[in-house]
């Protein structure tokens, strides 16, 4: 199961690594929610819920709270993302640029990368009378 949504971001990041901790928070926060919903219906996932990022500065900004003076500046609000990590709830994991599927959702891409992408999705190209 995965959710989507696409959201001008309400905050203005100092860095890549302030913008990825911060979607990552987001993230985490709908992870949680539909974590709960599935547990109401009767789907308790026991595993923590994997969250891809991009920035290799974002990781440990989540696992080592010593972080604080280079997020001090980072709204309070983003920074239960390190509790849900620290509880299992989540696991913030290193994805390379070049396998972010999500990209194909977010982003315009040139017709290989976008073929590439859709592959990786399990999505097949169907001829319609002869199209193709």
């Amino acid at each position: 199961m995965f959710s989507w949504v696409s959201k001008k971001q309400t905050t203005v990041a100092q860095s890549t690594a302030e913008a990825e901790y911060v979607a990552a928070a987001k993230a985490t926060s709908q992870a949680i929610w539909l974590r709960r919903i599935l547990e109401d219906k009767g789907e308790k996932q026991d595993e923590p819920t994997k969250i891809n990022c991009d920035n290799k500065s974002a990781i440990p900004m989540v696992k080592n709270p010593v972080h604080h003076s280079r997020t001090k500046h980072i709204a309070i609000k983003y920074h239960f993302i390190r509790e849900a990590e620290a509880t299992k709830e989540i696991e913030l994991d290193y994805c390379k640029t070049k396998d972010q599927i999500a990209d194909i959702f977010t982003k315009a891409l040139q017709r290989p990368r976008f073929e590439e992408l859709r592959a990786m999705l399990g999505v097949t190209k169907i001829c319609i009378k002869e199209e193709c």
